[in-house]
């Protein structure tokens, strides 16, 4: 969470609207950071209320079968990852209160991140020029999205991005993984052998409730954005976002669900690749041609446009003869 009481986000969202961030002739520093090689305006790096931290990691998790996690409804929002042969599941109404989890499948490092605010859930390779790294929530913000940090060198990393913008690993990528928003009844139909994060992590949170309200549903941002979206969809409407070098596309969800096609084909930057849609799990996500599931970003609209503002947003096709069912 960004902070226990709805009240005290909107606190700290006002405060930082009438006052810049910390700045100095020389190197800025926030949250105890020094904004050292930044790659973004430091002047767009906001503070989110909590220090760094304060939003606490997990760096332990544990699993349970999925027969075990009595404290998930059907209709209950995961983020699913196989790997190596493993499937699990990480559900949201955890995540909402540690946007980090330091994991590790069958010896390889990974981060499992989730930014309450942008509605975007992405994993990663943890692992560094072959060191792997762990991470932490910094408490800061560029366009609304979290910035993680890793431990070792301190930088500041945009999830979004997938990029370190500030600190001595400034510019270098992490490796994202395929990741599945779903629902839990369609995971663990999909995956019933699938294990599960457990409530037990060692924090006194309370999973049942969302820290923030209806926030999903507001029109409302706390933060400031770079390249506000015009007013063509909802904030905070759900797409799937499709990256291929540095050209962008969007599938809105609500014109996935106007078209009705639950498989179709499409491509980017003359690179050819099929959407897959499914409604009842109110999830979306894209294969390549072999069939091997991409590396996507399923988040609000306006997240997606405040780093991509050249994204070309899909639209339903005048004609359907290059149509393709499941």
């Amino acid at each position: 969470m960004i902070m226990p009481l709805l009240r005290d986000i909107l606190s700290f969202a006002i405060l930082l609207l009438l006052s810049a961030p910390e700045q100095s002739t020389a190197v800025s520093t926030l949250n105890g950071f020094v904004l050292e090689n930044a790659r973004i305006n430091p002047s767009s790096i906001f503070r989110g209320g909590p220090p760094r931290d304060g939003i606490p990691a997990l760096n332990a998790p544990l699993f349970l079968p999925a027969k075990q996690a009595d404290y998930l409804h059907d209709d209950d929002r995961v983020l699913g990852i196989v790997m190596h042969g493993y499937a699990r599941a990480y559900p949201i109404n955890i995540l909402n209160w540690h946007e980090v989890v330091n994991d590790e499948i069958e010896g390889s490092a990974i981060v499992i991140t989730y930014c309450p605010l942008c509605g975007t859930g992405m994993a990663f390779s943890a692992v560094v020029a072959g060191n792997p790294l762990q991470f932490g929530v910094s408490g800061l913000l560029y366009n609304s999205d979290v910035l993680l940090y890793d431990t070792a060198t301190e930088s500041l990393w945009s999830q979004i991005m997938g990029e370190a913008v500030t600190g001595p690993l400034a510019g270098t990528k992490l490796e994202q993984m395929p990741l599945e928003h779903t629902s839990w009844k369609h995971w663990q139909k999909k995956y019933p052998h699938t294990s599960v994060l457990s409530r037990d992590t060692g924090y006194v949170r309370d999973y049942d409730r969302n820290p923030y309200g209806n926030y999903a549903v507001s029109e409302q941002l706390y933060f400031p954005v770079e390249n506000q979206a015009e007013e063509t969809l909802h904030p905070k409407e759900v797409v799937l976002g499709v990256a291929v070098g540095k050209s962008y596309k969007a599938y809105p969800f609500s014109t996935l669900l106007a078209y009705g096609k639950r498989c179709f084909p499409d491509s980017l930057n003359n690179t050819a690749y099929t959407i897959l849609w499914d409604e009842d799990a109110g999830s979306a996500k894209a294969v390549d041609e072999q069939g091997r599931v991409l590396p996507t970003i399923q988040g609000y609209w306006f997240a997606w446009h405040a780093f991509y503002p050249d994204t070309e947003v899909f639209t339903v096709p005048e004609t359907s003869e290059n149509m393709v069912e499941e």
